[in-house]
């Protein structure tokens, strides 16, 4: 559901990432804003607690961030835990180099186009996927997360017997700090041994490797959650579900949250809020 934006003062808060990646882009979005608003006041946060306090302040000014995918998202997940998201409509100049969020949202490409839509689009709602710890994700959830690091010790394991890669072991360990006590380890490659639940239904349980868990927005008010077993000889068939709440359980695991990899946990719980943010598009 979409409505106009109402507000003609804005709070441009621009994200130092994106003043490092394109400032061309940044001076001409703020140009455009700047023209076509009745009152701008521009903020240069130099990191995230000044980013913070830049949205914390913005009185009755419509936000307005220049950055990608992870500015958006921080921006969301601050006015969540600010318990302002339901009187907020944001906006999003895309300048940077991760946007496949941004895009998947709807947010027009380039800086002018982006801009006029601040001022001209009218505000849609939409669904928000919030876990226990109060992390937000706008777009998709993956376990485990796409372009995962292979653990160190799986390169160098088969140094016995030869004196070079004894050397590299112990160059990898000198130069990576060591875990500090109670942080969980790294959960190793390969197929994971997870429980997953869709409205408390166990979709897959931990006697069944899986290869690969996504959530995505489903219908409004729920995700569609897809499990991809670990095939052994031909492909097994993914086994899905939609539902408010998704609980996922096991084996240390991390997970991507739209740009933003977390874990490693051994629990957490997802619901879905419908219709829980704003976001300034293009009308029609």
């Amino acid at each position: 559901m979409a409505t106009s934006a109402t507000s003609d003062q804005l709070l441009v808060v621009i994200d130092p990432v994106a003043r490092r990646t394109d400032g061309e882009s940044v001076r001409i979005a703020k140009d455009v804003l700047s023209a076509g608003a009745a009152g701008t006041k521009v903020c240069l946060p130099d990191g995230p607690e000044e980013f913070a306090r830049a949205l914390a302040r913005r009185g009755s000014r419509r936000p307005v961030v220049i950055g990608d995918d992870r500015a958006l998202v921080r921006a969301v997940g601050l006015l969540h835990r600010q318990r302002e998201l339901a009187g907020c409509a944001l906006s999003l100049v895309p300048v940077g180099g991760a946007l496949a969020l941004t895009r998947s949202l709807g947010v027009p490409a380039g800086a002018v186009a982006a801009a006029r839509a601040v001022l001209d689009g009218a505000e849609r709602r939409m669904d928000l996927l919030v876990d226990d710890s109060d992390g937000v994700v706008l777009g998709a959830l993956r376990i485990p997360p796409v372009g995962g690091v292979t653990p160190v010790r799986e390169v160098v394991a088969d140094g016995a017997g030869h004196p070079w890669l004894r050397t590299c072991r112990s160059l990898v360990r000198t130069l990576v700090p060591a875990r500090p006590s109670g942080i969980d380890p790294a959960p190793e490659a390969g197929p994971a041994r997870l429980r997953v639940e869709v409205d408390g239904r166990t979709l897959v349980d931990l006697g069944q490797p899986v290869a690969g868990v996504s959530v995505v927005p489903g219908v409004p008010g729920a995700a569609r959650v897809e499990v991809r077993p670990a095939s052994v000889g031909a492909e097994a068939t993914p086994l899905s579900a939609e539902g408010r709440t998704v609980t996922v359980s096991g084996a240390h695991f991390r997970y991507r949250a739209d740009a933003i990899v977390s874990g490693p946990v051994r629990t957490r719980t997802w619901v879905v809020r419908e219709s829980a943010w704003g976001l300034i598009l293009p009308p029609g």
